[in-house]
């Protein structure tokens, strides 16, 4: 009888308990040898025979699931190590005269307050060296070279290295952090403002990771595409381990590993310090690391231990050392690298097989196994991790190198929680540093007040190796080059379809818009460099008709027969497809569009993308990755379709988008418009071509806004004055009949509120006898920039009138704004404005109901606009107050 207080023991259950056992016995017998091994060798020895065996398994091509993790120790043992190509000691003198300049930079800078990072790079050293020395391809062979994502605060290394080839001299380096005269060195890598060195701003962090595996992504785009051979480009980013605790480190591994990205390769620099602390204080960051990117179907390479480990774990009959590495928690870890052998010995080495192990040690052994000898700092091992992740196939890499933060910086920096904080060395550190380092530096060029660069000549031995590795190489890197040529001009029938009108036939801005680049991507010369970028909402967007003809891009094709192939809009993916659909992503759509965006300079083909989304979802959810793409000189075209908080009726707050054009304007490098109808679209995409891809291109991109309201689109107004209104931000689209003296007044309004607009001038002629002209505002941040820069030439003397003042000049009457936007949208240009000037517009959160319930709720309807406008007209005392009393009654206008 069973024990009533004891509930019943139910037999363990797996999903093996679901497939046919073919021999019972034999799984028997299998699962009893294991109870034997486990109870006279113990559960190590069982552990270590079953990772054998499944590791035998996978090499004889049984398909297992992986493990996602493995011993805290190195995963290419000491003899299974390459050969290494170099000469240590001439690298080991490059590497300590780049840690010298670097720290001396900063130091230099710190004394003017600018600050600086040092113990980045110095932990990471090594592991920049050893790929610019065998393994970063430059642009000379064909123009795109090895992509390189170098961690921000490591710039300060880059620099030095870069001032060794020569590419930088003394005064630059005196210039870190000092750009306002233009001709010091930015902080961090900026391609905008030091466009010949810098490729990729990786400063923000975790962009620099998801950036790197679109750009690995896309360079396969353009070699499936046959528009670029990118056989040869490898994508290297170099990571924080910190960093990767921002969402955007991991959030496209997945990706990489699906679509196969081997010419991809993370390294990850696991100094175990974030900028306040531990990364992980009570666990083990490298193991988290490990599981996540292997979980995610990612090669692991585990450089931890130097060569000091080497004989100190052949040692470890027992596993005792082993198992100890892989409980110690990273907190600790980072202490014995600042303590003493005594603290060591008891701390770290308990137990009689560790002691054991210990006894046979001196104590400056013990503390350089800590201190000094870590994985990561050590050119062999570094050397034998990356080859392994240049020779895996089928995969994206990642190499886990272990360091030590601060590094050759001596006991005050080494392995301290504040070492990033820490912005300078005294000389007497810079003494002890040059003493590790072994530099042949004088005392007597140590005793001013600025501690000097120090370069060996430019016929040394030390500069010649170097040129000659990146020779060997293909050329410096990090490098930026642009050699495209510009593109030729797009047909103009498109565009022509586009000003002519579609006559009575309703159509939304999102569906001209469309049309027109369908119809461009077909031209012979230029259609194949529009690269049209979705977030999972083509249909929504009425991009549907892409699928067969375009393509659907996809590295592997199409290996299924889609539900729809019976319909003339299915769904076809295919290897060599145009046609980019991310899936419900923003954050990779941006990334691919920034990779597309800069493809004119990161291989020398100029590319054209087209990224439209859900207008609430630019800006607002990517904002910093639009100031990447920025800062990265990208060109192409965004479009925020959708867009509006009145327009996008039913879906509510989050999807309802009045800011985007506000956040927009915030970037110097985005031309943004609010189109109201298709002919300005097709002015304005022609206008972009031509900045963008033309002789003279320049480094911006177009932001434009469309609709999904369905309105007569009318044909293009005659006279040159018309084109260039739309491109410079504004021109009149109706004026009023002024058959009498009665009150006037402006009317400014973009995108769908010019139809607001033009009903309220009916209403205000017919109803009260006011005239009101039109005016159609297709840009209201390029007006303001336009009169800043006016404003800015005048106090150097220039006499310059915004353009603003100048298409209003003479008009009569007060001026009121409307738009589909919040009221700081067309306020931008109120001040330069001499007329009366008010505004209307949606403040708020956006709300579901009827498009015209929600513009009465913002008042912003035609009713509410005659209302606005004789409230305005009374306070000028063109119209007696009763008349807006009147009106709020007559159109039920209350609060």
């Amino acid at each position: 009888m069973s024990d009533p207080a004891r509930p019943a023991e139910s037999p363990a259950t797996s999903e093996l308990d679901q497939l046919p056992d073919r021999d019972a016995e034999e799984t028997a017998e299998w699962q009893a040898s294991l109870d034997a091994v486990m109870k006279n060798a113990g559960p190590d020895r069982a552990v270590y025979l079953l990772r054998r065996v499944h590791e035998y398994a996978t090499r004889s091509g049984i398909a297992l699931p992986r493990l996602l993790s493995s011993d805290y120790i190195n995963t290419i043992p000491a003899s299974s190590q390459p050969v290494f190509p170099g000469d240590i000691a001439m690298e080991s003198r490059i590497t300590a005269l780049n840690r010298w300049n670097a720290a001396a930079m900063v130091t230099r800078g710190s004394h003017l307050g600018l600050g600086g990072h040092i113990a980045t790079y110095a932990s990471a050293a090594w592991l920049y060296e050893i790929g610019f020395n065998h393994f970063f391809k430059g642009k000379d062979v064909d123009g795109s070279g090895d992509q390189l994502y170098l961690q921000g605060h490591a710039s300060p290394g880059i620099y030095a290295r870069v001032f060794l080839e020569g590419r930088l001299h003394e005064d630059q380096l005196n210039g870190f952090r000092r750009e306002a005269d233009g001709h010091g060195l930015p902080s961090y890598p900026h391609p905008r403002r030091l466009p010949w060195l810098w490729e990729f701003p990786t400063v923000s962090m975790g962009l620099g990771p998801l950036a790197a595996v679109y750009q690995a992504r896309f360079n396969r785009y353009l070699h499936d595409r046959g528009i670029k051979d990118t056989s040869r480009s490898r994508v290297w980013a170099f990571l924080g381990d910190g960093e990767m605790d921002e969402p955007e480190s991991t959030a496209a591994l997945a990706l990489a590993a699906r679509e196969g990205l081997d010419n991809l390769t993370f390294v990850v620099n696991c100094n175990l310090q974030s900028l306040d602390g531990p990364v992980r204080s009570n666990s083990k960051i490298v193991q988290e690391l490990e599981a996540r990117f292997r979980g995610a179907g990612w090669h692991v390479v585990k450089s931890l231990w130097g060569e000091a480990w080497d004989p100190v774990l052949q040692q470890d009959t027992s596993g005792a050392l082993v198992r100890r590495l892989g409980e110690v928690p990273d907190a600790q870890l980072q202490t014995y690298a600042a303590r003493d052998a005594a603290y060591i010995r008891k701390h770290f080495f308990t137990g009689d097989a560790l002691s054991g192990i210990a006894a046979g040690l001196g104590d400056s052994q013990l503390t350089d196994l800590f201190e000094n000898s870590r994985g990561g700092h050590e050119p062999l091992k570094v050397y034998a991790a990356y080859r392994a992740a240049v020779e895996h196939r089928g995969g994206p890499t990642v190499v886990l190198a272990q360091t030590v933060k601060g590094h050759t910086l001596g006991p005050d920096f080494e392995s301290r929680n504040a070492n990033h904080q820490m912005k300078k060395l005294t000389m007497a550190q810079f003494r002890q540093m040059r003493d590790g380092l072994e530099l042949p530096i004088p005392d007597s060029a140590l005793s001013g007040d600025q501690v000097p660069f120090w370069h060996p000549g430019e016929d040394s031995p030390e500069v010649q190796y170097l040129r000659d590795r990146r020779t060997a190489l293909g050329g410096p890197a990090p490098v930026r080059k642009v050699a495209a040529k510009p593109l030729d001009q797009s047909p103009s029938r498109p565009f022509e379809t586009l000003e002519k009108g579609f006559g009575k036939q309703e159509v939304a801005t999102t569906t001209a818009l469309v049309r027109l680049v369908k119809d461009l991507m077909r031209d012979k010369e230029t259609g194949q460099r529009w690269v049209p970028i979705i977030p999972d909402e083509a249909r929504t967007f009425g991009m549907e008709s892409l699928f067969p003809t375009a393509g659907i891009y996809s590295p592997n094709g199409q290996d299924y027969d889609p539900v729809d192939a019976d319909q003339l809009l299915y769904y076809r993916e295919a290897k060599n497809g145009q046609l980019i659909d991310e899936g419900i992503t923003e954050a990779g759509s941006m990334a691919e569009f920034t990779a597309a965006a800069t493809s004119y300079a990161t291989h020398g083909e100029p590319m054209i993308p087209f990224y439209i989304f859900y207008a609430m979802f630019g800006f607002q959810r990517t904002g910093d990755q639009f100031w990447a793409l920025a800062d990265q000189l990208g060109r192409g075209f965004v479009v925020g379709a959708t867009a509006g908080r009145t327009t996008m009726t039913g879906e509510g707050l989050q999807h309802a988008d009045g800011h985007s054009h506000l956040l927009a304007s915030t970037n110097p490098a985005a031309v943004s418009y609010d189109p109201a109808f298709a002919y300005v679209i097709a002015v304005i995409v022609r206008e972009g071509l031509r900045r963008m891809y033309g002789e003279q291109p320049e480094d911006v991109f177009y932001y434009l806004t469309v609709y999904n309201e369905p309105k007569q689109q009318p044909p293009m107004p005659p006279g040159p004055s018309i084109e260039e209104g739309i491109r410079r931000g504004i021109y009149r689209f109706r004026q009023a009949e002024y058959n009498d003296a009665g009150p006037r007044i402006q009317l400014l309004s973009s995108g769908t509120a010019i139809h607001w607009a033009l009903e309220a001038q009916d209403l205000l002629k017919s109803q009260w006898g006011v005239h009101a002209d039109v005016w159609s505002v297709t840009s209201w941040t390029e007006l303001r920039r336009d009169a800043l820069s006016a404003d800015r030439a005048r106090l150097r003397g220039e006499e310059r009138v915004p353009y603003v003042t100048r298409a209003l000049s003479g008009a009569r009457g007060p001026v009121l704004a409307v738009s589909d936007w919040m009221r700081q949208v067309p306020d931008q240009i109120s001040q330069w404005v001499e007329q009366d000037y008010s505004s209307l517009g949606t403040d708020g959160f956006g709300l579901s109901d009827t498009r015209e319930a929600v513009r009465r709720f913002f008042r912003v309807d035609a009713e509410s606009i005659v209302v606005a406008a004789l409230d305005q007209l009374a306070r000028a005392g063109e119209v007696a107050p009763e008349a807006v009393l009147q009106a709020r009654d007559r159109y039920g206008w209350q609060g």
